[in-house]
């Protein structure tokens, strides 16, 4: 072997590791950018779940070591490092284990070694075993923790209940768009803090005089199945003419659509929102329900209604609801809002008592047992989640 020769073969031994980088870069920017199904005769759905679990794990690591800035007050009271311990380590082996197979197998394999990567940097950094000690409580946070949680939740409980359940038979889990639907769901979970400090300020400088102390006494003295009851009534109430002012005033609407624009019916969808318009309904529906006087065991146990029905009913699920579906909103319901089928525009507007929508007139009425297509209609509404941020405040086309 000559001189030039063994200098070319160093070269390319030595460019090696920089170009196997690059591959695994710049496919990993392909899965999380390109808009389409999945397919599982590719070991697609395996590795998205490999690199799902390795990043989240990665980023619980990180919530470990610095959990006053990281985590949810609220929350990390409520539950136990020990058992986050387990669900940590139970997430790093099957994330491991899923992209070391897929790797050896020759299956995608520069996306699973990105997979495999965040896991030993994850273990690298502690693994389950990072120690938590005492931290300042009053400080700003990122409520990663809630985001974390609150997706493993998700994907475990409503991922299972469509595929026992399904409306729409055979619809894939990693379906099209999933990857700004996700998108959304992220970066909407950050700015939900950012919304109870709006509705904070505004309870104790803006409405704090509506309504007296002993007002919200006798509220929050209720037994607590009626009290419950009534502050959803009180929610739902604020959020249907909330939701119903969206639909009917063009600039309103133009934020809205967003929502609308999915395509695709799952426990993914109802993510897509815009983030003024997540903030703005927060701000109107949270607002009356801390004036009230709402005590915080109901607040609690609403929160938790209002995060399943928010999923659910958005979810790929159809079930024999019976007279049940004229009393509160189902996914059958929900989707029919969804649609983009004539009889369907502007109608469904409630989020959790189907009745509110009979009483003022604004429920579907229709032969058809389910919608044809979902959307807005003229389907103008961009791919991509920072260009459906901005597409309110683009000029229309006349």
């Amino acid at each position: 072997m000559s001189k030039g020769t063994k200098r070319a073969f160093a070269k390319r031994v030595a460019q090696a590791p920089v170009r196997r980088v690059e591959a695994v870069v710049d496919e990993t920017r392909d899965l999380l950018h390109r808009s389409g199904e999945l397919s599982p005769r590719k070991a697609m759905v395996s590795t998205a779940i490999a690199l799902s679990l390795g990043f989240l794990c990665l980023l619980a690591v990180l919530a470990f070591h610095f959990p006053q800035y990281l985590t949810t007050p609220d929350l990390r009271h409520k539950y136990s490092v020990d058992v986050m311990r387990q669900v940590l380590l139970g997430g790093l082996l099957v994330a491991g284990g899923l992209s070391l197979a897929n790797v050896i197998l020759g299956r995608q394999r520069n996306l699973n070694i990105a997979a495999f990567v965040m896991v030993i940097a994850a273990v690298a950094l502690g693994g389950s075993r990072v120690p938590v000690g005492e931290f300042p409580e009053h400080v700003p946070y990122i409520g990663l923790d809630w985001f974390i949680l609150d997706l493993l939740g998700s994907t475990l409980l409503f991922v299972v209940i469509e595929k026992l359940f399904p409306l729409y038979r055979g619809q894939s889990v990693f379906r099209f768009e999933w990857q700004t639907d996700m998108k959304h769901f992220a970066v909407n979970h950050f700015i939900v803090g950012l919304s109870l400090l709006i509705v904070n300020f505004l309870i104790h400088h803006a409405f704090g005089w509506m309504v007296d102390s002993d007002f919200q006494r006798m509220v929050a003295g209720i037994h607590f199945v009626p009290q419950l009851l009534l502050c959803i009534l009180v929610a739902d109430l604020a959020q249907y003419w909330t939701h119903r002012a969206y639909h009917e005033v063009p600039f309103l609407w133009r934020f809205h659509a967003v929502h609308h624009s999915v395509k695709t019916m799952d426990w993914l969808a109802g993510s897509r929102q815009h983030m003024l318009e997540l903030i703005f309904t927060r701000v109107c529906v949270l607002a009356p329900l801390y004036v009230l006087g709402f005590s915080e065991a109901v607040m609690n146990a609403y929160i938790i209604v209002v995060g399943f029905q928010a999923v659910f009913n958005h979810a790929n699920v159809h079930l024999p609801w019976g007279p049940l579906k004229y009393v509160i909103v189902t996914p059958d319901f929900h989707h029919w809002h969804h649609a983009s089928d004539d009889e369907a525009i502007d109608k469904n507007y409630a989020a959790h008592y189907a009745f509110i929508d009979y009483l003022f007139g604004t429920a579907v009425t229709s032969t058809k047992r389910f919608p044809e297509k979902y959307g807005v209609v003229g389907d103008y509404m961009p791919d991509g989640f920072v260009r459906q941020q901005l597409f309110p405040f683009r000029r229309q086309k006349p």
